[in-house]
């Protein structure tokens, strides 16, 4: 198989495609279980991900022990993360690792209420859902590949075998990623994923790449680490390539105090706070200027599957959504991980956004190499996801849905997040002053990028952003409407903004109570500038 950079290219929407010769489908990952036999991991059971992989692509990735910081090279193996191999050899008797016995797990059994496809509603969930019952023995008192005298004791640092395969599964059918030797690894959610991410690749003093504007907790978790982000420039695709180049052209490590910067951090599905989207040709001009300066790439994607139809607008009909689990494929905007020839990306899944935040679980992908490093790190610190979310997740996702149920889950949640956001959008026209409030519609993510033109505003030449930002966030505050600061998002926390921005969610709100806020915030922004409804 070809890497997807060398496949043909053909827009489909208002983001462009990727089509996949011959991508792993949902029979053939049927076919290939069938095959296999039962899943057999025990307590503490050792996996990876080349047990579950089906497809090989391209060649091995590169090399980056020049990248690795000096403390995650000196992190060893656990000796007694890997003594727990030897727990499957047959009549061993265990006196060696502290494992709790499960006779002393005070929960015998655990049920749930889900939906299944084609009605994900609460009401349909409450009159056909399925109830999913878990038991302390399903592995050895029935015919279960999982269960709680498992789930709730100690695991290893790749995260359970049961929910490991699952999630490389789906990361081969969406991604596909073209080289030979990448990994997954469970993860307690992106953000300790992110700070794991940061100890591999840098030293106190580094420099981060980033969006000018970016996910606060990413910048606030590099702080104290000693590393400063610099941001770089976006427009409506987010960040612009070109601007990365020059930077890194012409760094001058005197005048910086910093070596060159090797990472970048970046958010490019639905971007938080911009919204913004990068097309296919946006992720391979970046890519291609990060095998220039040979920058590392941490590609944090919790909003990926929440790409939505294109905005039609109020005196059009919305486009229709995808027909089925293919096309939904077909249509995604290609990750940064699917173009990877080199294995210099880094992709932080999560399920907070499409399941539940509380959930506290995803996983990495990245090259073996990376991956073996993250597990290292994760031995000596969260371990593993919780055991009762790794369970929950597993006999939602693998034995009650199963691919096909969960990539229907995720068509349901593009219908339903395209229609939150076309209400979002129908109300800013409705209401906001168009010469004052620019925004450009979302084609994924939760968020709405408002640009306020202080142009005309009264004060633009005696106060600054700041102060102006400040006012026209409190005036919300009063009307009754809370809104994000675009400040709370620089990067660059040396800079004062020299735009003024307002970030909007429409991920919680009713359509009613959306319209409503806009019209509040439209009145605010009207009684700032001194203007008329």
């Amino acid at each position: 198989m070809a890497p997807p950079s060398a496949i043909d290219i053909r827009g489909l929407t208002d983001t462009e495609a990727l089509i996949y010769p011959n991508p792993l489908t949902v029979n053939e990952v049927t076919e290939r279980r069938a095959k296999a036999g039962k899943l057999i991991a025990g307590v503490a059971a050792g996996t990876s991900s080349d047990l579950f992989k089906s497809k090989s692509n391209g060649k091995l990735a590169k090399r980056f022990d020049h990248l690795i910081s000096e403390e995650s090279k000196s992190r060893g193996t656990s000796s007694l993360k890997a003594a727990a191999k030897f727990l499957s050899t047959p009549g061993i008797i265990s006196l060696g690792g502290g494992l709790p016995c499960s006779e002393y797990f005070p929960i015998q059994d655990l049920s749930m209420t889900v939906p299944v496809a084609p009605d994900f509603s609460e009401e349909g969930t409450r009159k056909s859902g399925v109830v999913v019952t878990t038991g302390k023995y399903d592995t050895t008192q029935g015919d279960g590949t999982y269960d709680l005298s498992i789930c709730l004791n100690y695991g290893q640092g790749t995260g359970s075998a049961q929910l490991l395969r699952f999630v490389v599964e789906h990361t081969e059918m969406a991604h596909s990623p073209p080289y030979k030797d990448w990994q997954c690894a469970l993860s307690v959610g992106s953000t300790m994923s992110l700070e794991q991410a940061y100890r591999i690749f840098t030293e106190r003093g580094d420099y981060i790449l980033s969006e000018e504007y970016t996910f606060a907790s990413a910048v606030e978790t590099a702080l104290p680490l000693g590393c400063k982000f610099i941001g770089i420039k976006m427009d409506s695709e987010g960040l612009m390539p070109t601007d990365m180049d020059d930077i890194l052209s012409n760094w001058d490590v005197k005048a910086r105090g910093a070596r060159k910067p090797h990472l970048l951090y970046t958010v490019p599905t639905g971007q938080n706070p911009s919204g913004a989207t990068q097309s296919v040709e946006r992720r391979k001009e970046l890519y291609k200027v990060c095998q220039k300066h040979d920058v590392f790439i941490i590609e944090d994607e919790p909003y990926y599957f929440l790409q939505m139809q294109p905005y039609t607008g109020a005196d059009a009909p919305p486009a229709a959504p995808p027909a089925s689990n293919e096309e939904f494929l077909r249509l995604l905007v290609p990750s940064l991980l699917s173009l990877d020839t080199d294995g210099r990306v880094m992709r932080l899944d999560s399920f907070s956004k499409v399941i539940a935040p509380g959930t506290r679980t995803g996983w990495v992908t990245a090259s073996a190499q990376i991956v073996e490093r993250f597990i290292r790190h994760n031995e000596s610190s969260a371990q593993n996801p919780s055991g009762l979310s790794a369970i929950t997740l597993y006999k939602l996702l693998d034995e009650t849905w199963g691919h096909d149920g969960y990539l229907q889950w995720l068509r349901h949640l593009r219908v339903e997040y395209t229609a939150r956001r076309d209400a979002l959008l129908l109300a800013c026209e409705k209401f906001l002053p168009k010469d004052i409030i620019t925004w450009t519609p979302p084609a994924a993510g939760m968020f709405l990028w408002l640009e306020v033109d202080l142009a005309n505003h009264p004060h633009a030449a005696t106060k600054s952003v700041l102060e102006i930002e400040d006012e026209m966030f409190l005036a919300c505050v009063e009307k009754g409407v809370l809104l994000s600061k675009g400040s709370w998002f620089l990067g660059d926390k040396t800079k004062e903004p020299t735009q003024l921005f307002l970030r909007a969610t429409f991920a919680a709100a009713t359509a009613e109570k959306m319209e409503q806020a806009i019209e509040r915030v439209g009145v605010a922004v009207r009684d700032a500038f001194g203007v008329k409804a």
